[in-house]
């Protein structure tokens, strides 16, 4: 079965952790352990090239990560002491993409025409390997959109979604562990993002913003990789209220599989990676399709990679062609097939499409 994720922060693994994802997974796990790296997902990634092939993720939203220098942010995602340095290191990671479709890796999909094609040509072939991997971009923490005017600039380079905050708080709005609405210059952001067509994503943002940003911002919505917080209380996760109002604009929501997110008390570090399952991300999917009465709102969203490895995934994934076994996982609780391939590809692919239509 097709897949499609919507989240993997690829060039921030290719840049920022120098990691050549061309090769199998194997192989970069070998890299990093004969160089003695011993740091938090290192020698133990989950995602390359081979993989996503191997395991059919055709299709993905493929992030740009540059952060701003915050107290108390994460350090593995903390870099920049200013916006210029952020918006720098922006196109940076922009330009990896670009080079990987150049090489013919990749496939830039940026309006309905080139997904409708790209879907066509991976159902047509069944071994798909020399088709390239789709993707659409998105910006994870608006720090190097240096003001709400550049967003046309943006869009014009192939960017498709914007994420307002990250950890902590950016220059429009707080983010996760902070409470506190938008910045002044938030609902500008916002405005321009809807007048170009620039879908929002809005993982990450603090309760309040949440609400502020779904009053103000009347576009497509949704929420690349969230988990529910009735599972898993914690102000990272979305609430049930939360899902409801996304539901009601069509959003979709994609579930994640950092373990810190599937299991109650999780420790980063500490806890052991025997207590999480790959059935905890389907415990997720299932209570955001009860919430909506229907399937076509669940997704996956797995941001694996995304600055962990194995040591905070679920014990019974060894690389991302293991999200084939989801499909299994959802047949047993009941899922029927459309259902199940509408979770694993079809509610994304009819989201994009319904949200680039003109």
């Amino acid at each position: 079965m097709l897949i499609f994720d919507a989240h993997l922060d690829l060039a921030w693994n290719a840049i920022d952790w120098n990691r050549d994802l061309l090769l199998p997974v194997e192989r970069i796990r070998q890299i990093e352990n004969d160089a003695g790296m011993k740091d938090k997902g290192r020698g133990c990634n989950t995602v390359s090239f081979p993989e996503l092939r191997r395991g059919k993720v055709a299709m993905f939203i493929a992030t740009l990560l540059p952060r701003l220098l915050r107290i108390g942010a994460m350090p593995a995602i903390q870099r920049y002491a200013n916006m210029a340095g952020a918006y720098a290191a922006g196109y940076g990671q922009l330009a990896y993409y670009r080079a990987l479709e150049q090489q013919g890796h990749l496939r830039w999909i940026k309006d309905a025409a080139g997904l409708e094609s790209h879907v066509r040509e991976w159902r047509k072939d069944e071994n798909s390997r020399n088709l390239p991997l789709g993707f659409i971009l998105s910006m994870e923490g608006a720090d190097c959109v240096l003001s709400p005017e550049q967003v046309d600039e943006w869009y014009q380079a192939g960017l498709r979604i914007i994420g307002p905050a990250h950890y902590g708080v950016s220059p429009y709005a707080h983010g996760t562990g902070t409470e506190g609405g938008l910045f002044p210059q938030g609902p500008a952001l916002l405005r321009a993002m809807e007048k170009v067509g620039m879908i929002l994503d809005i993982t990450h943002l603090s309760d309040q913003c949440f609400d502020e940003a779904m009053d103000i911002y009347g576009g497509p919505v949704l929420a690349s990789h969230h988990n529910c917080r009735a599972l898993v209380p914690n102000q990272r996760q979305i609430t049930d209220e939360q899902i409801k109002r996304l539901v009601g604009r069509g959003g979709v929501i994609g579930a994640a599989l950092d373990s810190w997110m599937l299991h109650p008390g999780w420790v980063r570090g500490e806890s052991d990676p025997k207590l999480v399952k790959l059935e905890a991300v389907v415990d997720h999917i299932d209570r955001v399709c009860q919430l909506a009465g229907n399937s076509r709102h669940a997704a996956i969203g797995t941001d694996l990679d995304g600055g962990f490895g194995k040591e905070q995934t679920p014990h019974d994934l060894d690389t991302i062609a293991d999200l084939q076994r989801l499909p299994d996982m959802l047949n047993k609780r009941g899922y029927k097939d459309a259902d199940i391939e509408g979770i694993m590809h079809g509610n994304w692919v009819r989201f994009f499409l319904n949200a680039w239509k003109k």
